[in-house]
């Protein structure tokens, strides 16, 4: 088994670090941190260096970011969906009648997700209190209507695709779960569930993922310190060690998209790098994100 050790990067640590995806028409990488409701921005170069280039709010609290193909990016923040202009402006585009509302009254939040080929927005919620079964993954479609695809998840995040489209992995970070469903391209339906993984103790759970182009899954682990590599039957490949507990997410960026991106949280406990992006060159390279190609006004909700 391949054993790595991810070194730290230039950008300023985050609160929750979440999200890394890299927008290749732009040439940037993106990431959120969470709590501060922050969208982050920085560009990579050919050595793997990564410079940061701004920072825009998009909520008071933003779980996922994606490129939009009508400018600007599409955030899962708040309880619903928000855009964020070129400029910097954010606006609402639909508070989701299941979700939102505060930590002290139980409420919920938008965490995880990743747009398809097809340009289909994914993005799950969770409970403020992680609460079981308080989370619901929903499909923002091309045409603006927002469907529920999924109930009864606990903790929402990562989402990948397999590179023939035919198989999406979510994680259930609540039971600790890497689900494999059955995809629909054409439709965007998830069928046909399987356990892939089950995650858990000192080792950490299953948090933000990403798939290579050679079809293997990329999982954070949260509490565990290290980001793991499966091939999709789930045996473990590869290990990257990273010095922070809250590994929470990964993608591959740069020119070549060979260069992994780790995002950690702090965890309460006094870790000098915690909050701060990670990178290792794993050796393998992974498909840019897909843009949201669907309208940026008028969504209707299920």
């Amino acid at each position: 088994m391949l054993t790595l050790r991810a070194e730290p990067a230039a950008p300023s640590p985050a609160d929750h670090g979440e999200g890394p995806v890299w927008d290749a028409d732009r040439a940037e990488l993106l990431w959120v941190d969470i709590a501060a409701g922050l969208l982050r921005r920085a560009a990579v170069d050919a050595d793997g260096q990564l410079t940061e280039t701004g920072s825009v709010r998009a909520g008071d609290t933003v779980g996922v970011v994606a490129p939009a193909a009508a400018g600007g990016w599409l955030a899962a923040a708040g309880g619903g969906f928000t855009h964020v202009a070129a400029d910097g402006t954010a606006r609402v585009l639909v508070d989701l009648a299941a979700e939102g509302g505060g930590e002290a009254d139980g409420g919920t939040r938008m965490n995880d997700g990743a747009c398809d080929r097809r340009g289909r927005f994914f993005a799950g919620t969770m409970a403020f209190d992680e609460r079981p079964g308080a989370g619901t993954l929903y499909r923002l479609d091309t045409d603006g209507t927002v469907t529920t695809v999924l109930d009864g998840l606990t903790v929402s995040n990562g989402l990948g695709w397999s590179p023939d489209e035919r198989t999406v992995y979510l994680a259930d970070s609540g039971p600790g779960l890497v689900h494999a469903f059955t995809y629909d391209p054409a439709g965007g339906a998830f069928t046909e569930c399987r356990v892939l993984l089950e995650t858990g103790g000192p080792d950490g759970v299953a948090d933000g993922l990403a798939v290579d182009d050679e079809g293997c899954l990329w999982t954070a682990m949260w509490g565990g310190g290290q980001v793991r590599r499966w091939s999709p039957d789930g045996e473990l490949l590869a290990v990257v060690e990273v010095p922070v507990a809250h590994t929470s997410s990964c993608t591959f960026a740069g020119p070549g998209r060979d260069l992994l991106v780790i995002s950690t949280a702090h965890g309460g406990g006094d870790e000098r790098e915690a909050g701060r992006l990670f990178t290792v060159r794993p050796g393998v390279t992974g498909p840019p994100a897909q843009p949201y190609r669907g309208p940026l006004a008028g969504l209707r909700q299920p």
